[in-house]
């Protein structure tokens, strides 16, 4: 069995909250990060903001709930790349930022998502982020040096904007998307973890809602028939 069927909840759907019953009991959490680099291991994570969704149950649309954000100090030996630092526009040892260790961010998080988690009736949360892998991996590289036991999300399945964005508006940079989207974006609050992290999440929801208004969801296909085969693969890998 594959680690993503096992840690996978059941498929089926009864006695699921709505909010359940959509993302297969998963919770997306839209997550940005801005670090000193592109290498998880070795590069500085220094802003992190998550933003979880709420589902409105008479129509079932998505929309944003709450953001949590933090200013984070780079972690003992980190490495910080000039030019990341130029891009950004972080300065890591400005006293101005208020930032915190790791651990600490992570922690608060962490916690904010596992209430919102039990709220909606669901058993793991799942990343959303635009280019996903990169901002999954930072956390995930973050949670072992801080010696968290057990992060809330799943180790590697995500939702990537970057990809959804691409399939319904044709666009794959994040200013772009929100743009054909008809989503404001401004460019000059653009990579902040906290601006980034609302923009994706009014990215995803966009996209989510569109499909159900365009008939995709709820599927055609009986419940039942779903919850059938999905027993039947549950020990493949997805």
């Amino acid at each position: 069995m594959s680690e993503e069927s096992s840690n996978t909840p059941t498929n089926s759907n009864n006695n699921k909250s709505p909010f359940a019953q959509r993302f297969r009991g998963y919770f997306p959490v839209v997550v940005d990060v801005e670090t000193a680099g592109f290498n998880a291991q070795t590069d500085a994570l220094l802003e992190i903001a998550a933003t979880t969704l709420t589902l409105n149950e008479l129509d079932g649309t998505f929309s944003l709930d709450e953001t949590i954000h933090f200013n984070v100090d780079p972690f003992e030996g980190a490495n910080l790349e000039k030019a990341a630092l130029e891009f950004t526009g972080i300065d890591p040892t400005n006293p101005l930022r208020g930032a915190v260790d790791e651990k600490t961010a992570l922690t608060s998080i962490f916690k904010l998502i596992r209430k919102k988690m039990k709220a909606a009736g669901c058993q793991r949360a799942v990343m959303v982020a635009h280019n996903a892998a990169f901002d999954l991996g930072f956390v995930n590289a973050a949670t072992a040096r801080c010696s968290i036991k057990r992060s809330p999300f799943h180790p590697f399945v995500s939702f990537d904007t970057t990809t959804l964005s691409g399939l319904a508006l044709g666009q794959t940079v994040l200013a772009k998307a929100c743009i054909a989207a008809n989503i404001e974006f401004n460019n000059n609050e653009a990579h902040s973890a906290l601006y980034d992290t609302e923009k994706t999440a009014e990215l995803f929801c966009y996209i989510v809602n569109k499909w159900q208004k365009l008939g995709g969801w709820p599927l055609a296909v009986e419940a039942s028939n779903i919850d059938s085969d999905s027993d039947t693969d549950s020990t493949k890998s997805e």
